[in-house]
Parts: structure tokens; C-alpha cells; sequence
């Protein structure tokens, strides 16, 4: 099985991804950056950031010394969101970029995610060589020519500031309650939203180490969604771990997930001819209501594999400005090659600031399809492609959908299960067939 998955390397710390993996993966990143040219010319310098998470101070340590030891100079940022570190990448022009986290999974998982030259996630091909040549032998530096180490204490306001730079309008009005899942975002996100003009509560942005995501952030809603109606706040914002993507909420409690927030920016950006080929790029996860608003609107919807990365090659292989995912993680590339859930909810607050619509006003103008998401954990999900049961009980669901609605069953990139997704016009018709399929494949990838 590949070391890398759809975004990174992840696992339990200190057990799946331990120290000494951490050392040889900062190595072997080193050696091939080096030999693809991303170094020539210079003393090659990478930043390196971190979530909340106790596990990231030993893999920390692990990466600076790899890196160093390998000859780069190493900024260390401290806990900042993952899009901070795509962002002070390149700003600061550095060769690469690490950030250590493993985003809504659970505290005891960890994971490292490597960023290019320019801030882009590295290539799979890149990922791979990296992975080949893990414990290789190797000429090691010594004298002035192995790395230094500088703490980079102006990191976080230049983040600040750039987020603050993409927005206009002031948000003087708004008030928001921001649920930081104890992770990320508790450094930046209530800093961000009050400077740029509204009022802020924070809650769950205390981080312990051992905190994260327990009970709050963008996969445990319930206690933002108390808060938000207790408060009559006008929204709420729901960061995961790393904060590279959030959840909204609306003052009655609605939840506003990816596919709703795209619809709001896509049709802010189509009235003020900012949406390029009029076109918008989502996944095989993007709800069949917005796919139709999309249609509706006359913008073209691109569909990609699950996952931004993916996302984000479809819309720098048509120069596209806008894409997403359901979950939240947004990608605006006049400002951005990275998901931002810290610039998406600020970009929602201008177009709520600048409209002086509701969130659930603007939201509304998309009607989402009753959407049904079965995670099937503890079976082989390498065997899924191959199941032919599974594919003809797939091909049966969608004749009985017709074309409202659809079945989609994926394999976990980051995650050993299988998720069944089953969209129709009517729940009880999707939680049928979902529940179905999800018995299926509990039977036949045993």
C-alpha cells in the first residue's frame, strides 16, 4: 500500500508515523527536491508548521532535523493553519513547506503534508520518488553547508494580514461565534474575523494538545449550532483541525456546507464577472441541487475525484477561479492554490456585509437533494473495484433513481473504509438504498 494518501502521509503518531519515518521522509523530500532543480543556485530553505496536537512536537523536531541534516534551512512557524503554510511559502519564496497534521481526524492520528516551491501541494509522481527512496545511503553535509534553524515569530501576522487583504468591505455588523476546534485556527481565526470588523465569540480555541477535534469543530456541530441560536448570532464558523476548510451556520441553526458556500461565491463572483469561463469545479461528492443551481445559472460544473488537490489541477488545467468540496474545503485562486476555511468564511461575511442578506437568504437560492452518507469502517476497501455484486447492486440503484438522484461508492483515501453516498429526492428513498449498499459491502469486503 502507498505511503501517501490523498493528502499526505497519515496515521497513528507514534505507531504508523513515528519519529524515525518523520527523519527519513524530511530526507528523501530534501534529496528529490534537490535533484529536480527545485534547489539550484541557492541554500534551499523550507517552513515548517503544525497543528495543535502534543504527537507534533516530537514529529516537529524529527522533520527540522531531517531537513537540516540534509543541508535546508528551517523556519519554524509554530501552530498555524495548513493554508498558512502553503501562503508563507510563497511569500517567503522558501523551496518547500511541511505541515504536520492530521486535519478532522482523530488526536492520537498525525500526518505529514509536503507543499512546493509556489505553495502547491507536491505532484503524485514527486510524492512517489519520495517514498522510493526512503533509508537510502546517502553523502551527508557537514560544516556551513548542513541547515540552520530560525523561529519565525512574524509568521502569523503576515497571515493575518494577508487574509485581511483580500476582503474590501468592512464587517462592521456581523456577529459570529467561531468554533476553532481546539486546533488551527485558535492562533488566528478570532484575530482574523474582529480585525476585519465584526464581533466575535471563539469557542473550543483552547488547545491542550490532546483536545483537538474532541467534541467540536467541523465534524461535531452540535455545540456551535446551541451557541449560534442561544446567542442570535448571524452565523457561526466551524473549522476542522488544520482550518483549511469550514462548515457555516446559520442563525437558525442551519448547517451550510461546502456545496452551499460555492453556491454563494460562485454567484457573488458570476454578477460581478469574476467567475472565469463562467465555470465552477466540484467533486463526485457535489450535490445534485448544486450542481443544478450551477446549471440554473448558466456556469459550467467540473467534477473531479474527491479530494483539493484534485480540484485544484482541473482549475489550473482550464485557468477556472473557483472550485470545492462538500466538505467545506473552498479554493479561490485570485487569492489561493489551497483550501482556506480562515479566506472562505471571511469571503461569505463580505458578500452577507455587502448584500445585507442572511446567510440562510443567500443560501437559499440552492435546494439540496437529501443526501445520505453511510462510512462502512473495518472492511477491505482494496477489494471494492473489483466486487461485482457491489457494481450490479450500484447499477440496480441508479435505474431506480433515474435522474433524481444518484449512488456513489469511493474508497477512503485517508481512512481504512468505504463511504456509500446515495442522493434522491426523497430521504426516506436515500436512506433505503444507502442503508442497502452499506449492508453489501459489510458482506462482501469482509
Amino acid at each position: 500500500m502507498a505511503l501517501f494518501g490523498t493528502d499526505g502521509v497519515r496515521g497513528v503518531a507514534n505507531v504508523d508515523l513515528t519519529a524515525e519515518l518523520a527523519v527519513d521522509l524530511a530526507i528523501a523530500a530534501a534529496h528529490v527536491l534537490g535533484e529536480i532543480g527545485a534547489f539550484a543556485g541557492h541554500r534551499p530553505k523550507a517552513i515548517v508548521g503544525q497543528d495543535s496536537r502534543a504527537s507534533g512536537d516530537f514529529l516537529e523536531a524529527a522533520i527540522v532535523a531531517g531537513l537540516t541534516s540534509a543541508g535546508v534551512d528551517v523556519y519554524r512557524v509554530g501552530v498555524l493553519p495548513t493554508p498558512a503554510i502553503a501562503f508563507l511559502v510563497k511569500e517567503s519564496n522558501a523551496d518547500l513547506g511541511v505541515m504536520i497534521s492530521a486535519s478532522h481526524n482523530p488526536m492520537p492520528d498525525n500526518g505529514i503534508k509536503f507543499f512546493a516551491k509556489g505553495g502547491d501541494k507536491l505532484a503524485d509522481q514527486v510524492e512517489a520518488q519520495i517514498e522510493a527512496r526512503l533509508g537510502e545511503p546517502w553523502d551527508r553535509p557537514t560544516g556551513l553547508n548542513v541547515g540552520r534553524i530560525v523561529l519565525d515569530d512574524g509568521a502569523k501576522e503576515r497571515y493575518v494580514e494577508h487574509l485581511l487583504a483580500t476582503i474590501s468591505t468592512k464587517l462592521t455588523g456581523l456577529n459570529v461565534i467561531v468554533d476553532c476546534a481546539n486546533g488551527a485556527a485558535s492562533t488566528v481565526a478570532p484575530i482574523a474575523y474582529e480585525r476585519a470588523g465584526a464581533s466575535v465569540k471563539a469557542i473550543s480555541a483552547t488547545p491542550t494538545g490532546w483536545n483537538i477535534n474532541e467534541n467540536c469543530g467541523s465534524t461535531h456541530l452540535d455545540n456551535l449550532i446551541a451557541q449560534v441560536k442561544n446567542a442570535n448570532a448571524d452565523l457561526g464558523v466551524a473549522h476542522d483541525g488544520d482550518a483549511d476548510r469550514c462548515l457555516l451556520i446559520a442563525k437558525t441553526g442551519e448547517v451550510i456546507d461546502g456545496d452551499h458556500i460555492l453556491n454563494i461565491l460562485a454567484t457573488s463572483y458570476l454578477a460581478q464577472g469574476k467567475l472565469n469561463k463562467k465555470a465552477v469545479v466540484g467533486t463526485v461528492m457535489s450535490n445534485l441541487g448544486f450542481i443544478k443551481s450551477m446549471d440554473n445559472l448558466g456556469i459550467k460544473f467540473e467534477k473531479t475525484a474527491v479530494g483539493d488537490r484534485y480540484v485544484l489541477e482541473k482549475m489550473l488545467e482550464n485557468d477556472y477561479s473557483l472550485g470545492g468540496e462538500q466538505s467545506g474545503h473552498v479554493i479561490m485562486r485570485q487569492f489561493s492554490n489551497t483550501g482556506d476555511g480562515l479566506l472562505t468564511a471571511l469571503q461569505v461575511m463580505q458578500v452577507m456585509a455587502k448584500s445585507k442578506k442572511s446567510l440562510l437568504e443567500l443560501a437559499s437560492t440552492m435546494e439540496k437533494y437529501p443526501q445520505v452518507l453511510i462510512n462502512v469502517k473495518d472492511v477491505n476497501k482494496d477489494k471494492l473495484s473489483s466486487s461485482v455484486k457491489i457494481k450490479d447492486a450500484v447499477t440496480s440503484a441508479e435505474q431506480q433513481l433515474g435522474q433524481n438522484g444518484r449512488v456513489l461508492l469511493r474508497a477512503s483515501g485517508t481512512e481504512a473504509l468505504v463511504r456509500v453516498m446515495v442522493e434522491a429526492n426523497e430521504l426516506d428513498l436515500a436512506q433505503k438504498i444507502a442503508e442497502s449498499l452499506a449492508q453489501l459491502v459489510r458482506l462482501e469486503l469482509k
